[in-house]
């Protein structure tokens, strides 16, 4: 038996970084952020907390004066002012000048401009879910309150700080202890999110096949049923990369207490041969997912009854159930070893009579929404849930780990992906689910899967799916799901015609766009910025920014306005108010010219997803395909839109491992300066890369007369000239020259 391993922490700051005097300690983690404590007998703690594991950082220049007085800070955008008092912070005693920008903030000061953070789920949502307060702020500072919350052990577990007592914050009655970090970056929204995942830990690169398409459905399906589904989505050229089993896949029908939510053992009736089921998945391509629901342990009735009631000293002839503790460091142990183990090694298939058989269940949906105490005070089991999951899912040290459960709070960017819970099936909600999974971007936690095309209650319109499943394409994480009703239809063939060729074409675009977003992965591993963010990302000056919260930034070249809201009775054509940033855009599928720094009234067709692209944007996409398409690709399309000089990285690995954590990794350099386009030659692992790429470049939103050193065609439809295609190798470099005339 074995706990999942212990993280590698670094929670004690360089002593160079603090500063100290008495019953206060200001550690300077950076020249943008630092951390401050009061503790009346100056026992300071130095174990990493839930949000804050590597407090040890390169210590930055800064300069300090401590007097009987009190204590000064100065870094290059910060200036601390501390007045010693005995009995802890009070405004007129701390206070931080941001230099550069006339912004103080005084110890109590409330955060009444946080443009917020996210939330625990959207279950039950029609559109108005409030979220939690991130860490990005119209005030251009935000103090994350630390006090109360559990710290790890040295063995990696939780465990309550030296004085748990409750604790008043920012000095409203006496407060024993204070443990705060304040950030203070002005509009500087990049130096915000570097600084917290320097401190809290990266963003993981996920898996790059969890950003193909994931079916998944609330339903009693049976192992021929899967079988027949997925040979439908071939047969309808319907990519996927993921087919999720529910939790009919477990017996429900119990003959005793137990509700039938919480399962372990294989409904036989319904899957008879269970490891040939996941072994023809894979056969297929695709990955999969058992759903759990442990908040009710486990019961007499499971196949695993006896040998985890003996683990945790309980007679199994008793019959007694054993209780949900995940907080249990014991009770934890057998969760893994005994529930979860034996489900995902992979190997021979033995006989379903077998006891335990190897079936390869490639990762877990953790579907728990229940309480939010936990026998540890302070710890929340979903925090704890996710956190284990994910290190136990990576205990070997290769397998690239992730969860997918709901948030669990501040320091869960470190587990994606998300599952944003059971929506409704209306135009209100899809409307909501722009703001919701960009802002959540100001937390850092940039991965949300939705149930595209709403969970419950009735189907609206053929529409309603449509746009939702457009949404999906450009949003984190593609998945369709709904719960056990015959109506709520979420098979693509089964629309109406036009309906259904439009979510097809979507469908395969996104398999397609996947070379973008995984480098945009990348991207969020190294900077902490999400592949979906706000428009007020770069533009946190504009008012016109913060009304936009129905579109988002969709990575470093593209901006999307999908639409949320039906067209008028009688057409197809809907209408939207989009705003656009200063500089050129150009519709990314006609390319269409708007000038930016304005509105724009922009019509879309049942077809039509309203998406734009930077001027200099240069957007990777592999070929559309009709399965597959998840791998590093052969053929690469280049979409260039020329007026600005730019640069994109296109990022690969292996995909599944962590071996990108040690540098094994290919990063292909693609430049556009002046009129020129150019390919570098690939940099780092070019085993991982095929050994000849065939490119296709498309030069969109030009007129006719452009010219180019290569020979193509012009399509006027979507203003675009495409190159005709030519094949290099990972060590050559190509410059196409191009002149308008």
């Amino acid at each position: 038996m074995s706990l999942p391993p212990v993280p590698e922490f670094h929670p004690i700051a360089n002593p160079d970084a603090v500063v100290c005097s008495g019953p206060v300690r200001f550690t300077v983690i950076t020249d943008r952020l630092i951390r401050i404590e009061y503790d009346r007998q100056g026992k300071f703690e130095d174990r990493p907390s839930q949000a804050f594991w590597y407090r040890q950082q390169p210590v930055p220049a800064f300069t300090q004066k401590v007097t009987a007085e009190g204590i000064e800070i100065k870094t290059d955008y910060l200036y601390l002012h501390y007045v010693a008092h005995p009995r802890g912070f009070k405004r007129e005693t701390l206070w931080i000048e941001l230099k550069h920008s006339g912004l103080i903030w005084h110890y109590g000061d409330s955060q009444k401009d946080s443009l917020k953070g996210t939330a625990r789920t959207l279950d039950g949502d029609a559109g108005n879910t409030r979220l939690e307060k991130g860490l990005l702020s119209r005030a251009g500072w935000v103090v994350v309150d630390d006090s109360t919350t559990p710290v790890f052990d040295a063995n990696g577990w939780m465990t309550v700080r030296d004085d748990n007592a409750p604790r008043s914050l920012f000095g409203r009655g006496k407060s024993k202890t204070s443990d705060l970090y304040f950030f203070g970056y002005a509009d500087d929204y990049r130096a915000c999110l570097r600084d917290f995942t320097r401190v809290a830990g990266a963003i993981p690169m996920i898996p790059r096949y969890i950003l193909g398409n994931w079916w998944s459905r609330y339903w009693e399906y049976s192992q021929e049923d899967i079988k027949s589904l997925m040979q439908d989505f071939q047969a309808h050229e319907v990519p996927l990369s993921i087919c999720i089993i529910d939790m009919d896949w477990h017996i429900t029908k119990t003959g005793n207490r137990s509700d039938g939510w919480t399962g372990y053992t294989w409904n036989r009736k319904l899957f008879p041969d269970p490891p040939a089921l996941i072994h023809w998945l894979h056969e297929q391509g695709l990955k999969t997912a058992l759903n759990l629901h442990p908040a009710n342990g486990v019961y007499p009735h499971e196949a695993q009854y006896p040998e985890l009631a003996q683990w945790m000293g309980i007679d199994p002839t008793s019959k007694k159930p054993i209780p949900f503790d995940i907080a249990n460091p014991r009770f934890a142990e057998g969760y893994f070893d005994i529930l979860h183990h034996p489900y995902e090694e992979s190997g021979d298939y033995g006989h379903p009579s077998e006891k335990r058989i190897h079936e390869g269940v490639d990762f877990w949906w953790m579907d728990y929404q229940q309480k939010r105490t936990s026998s540890i005070p302070g710890l929340d089991p979903l925090w704890w849930l996710n956190h284990l999951h994910f290190q136990d899912l990576g205990r070997d040290g290769r397998k690239r780990p992730f969860v997918f459960s709901r948030w669990g709070g501040l320091g869960n960017h470190r587990y994606p992906i998300g599952f944003s819970g059971d929506t409704f099936v209306q135009w209100r909600t899809l409307a909501y689910q722009p703001y919701f999974t960009a802002t959540a971007a100001n937390v850092a936690y940039g991965w949300w899967s939705h149930d595209l095309g709403g969970h419950m209650f009735k189907d609206l319109t053929p529409e309603l799916y449509l746009r939702w499943v457009q949404f999906g394409v450009f949003s984190p994480i593609f998945r369709v799901h709904s719960t056990k009703r015959a109506e709520l239809e979420r098979r693509p063939w089964l629309k109406p015609e036009r309906y259904f060729k439009a979510a097809r074409t979507a469908m395969q675009l996104r398999h397609a766009l996947i070379p973008y977003i995984y480098s945009m992965a990348w991207r969020a591993y190294q900077t902490g910025i999400s592949l979906v963010t706000p428009m007020y990302y770069g533009h946190m000056t504009e008012p016109e920014a913060y009304r936009a919260k129905d579109q988002y930034f969709f990575g470093s070249e593209l901006f999307a306005a999908p639409i949320t809201s039906a067209a008028p009775a009688g057409s197809t054509r809907a209408e939207k108010q989009v705003w656009f940033p200063a500089g050129k855009w150009t519709n990314f599928f006609d390319g269409a010219n708007f000038e930016g720094n304005r509105w724009h009234t922009i019509t879309a067709d049942l077809e039509d997803v309203p998406v734009f692209a930077r001027a200099g944007a240069i957007v990777p996409l592999g070929p559309m395909v009709s399965w597959g398409g998840i791998d590093n690709p052969g053929t690469l399309d280049l979409y260039v839109f020329p007026g600005e000089d730019n640069w994109f990285e296109l990022y690969e690995d292996d995909g599944t491992t962590t071996d990108y954590i040690h540098g094994k990794f290919a990063i292909t350099r693609f430049a556009l300066n002046g009129n020129e386009f150019i390919i570098h030659a690939t940099e780092g692992d070019r085993n991982l890369v095929p050994v000849k790429r065939v490119y296709r470049i498309h030069v969109r939103g030009v007129e006719e007369d452009f010219k180019f050193s290569q020979p193509g065609s012009f399509d006027a439809k979507t203003r675009t000239y495409s190159l005709e295609p030519f094949e290099i190798s990972p060590a050559q470099e190509k410059t196409i020259v191009f002149i308008k005339l």
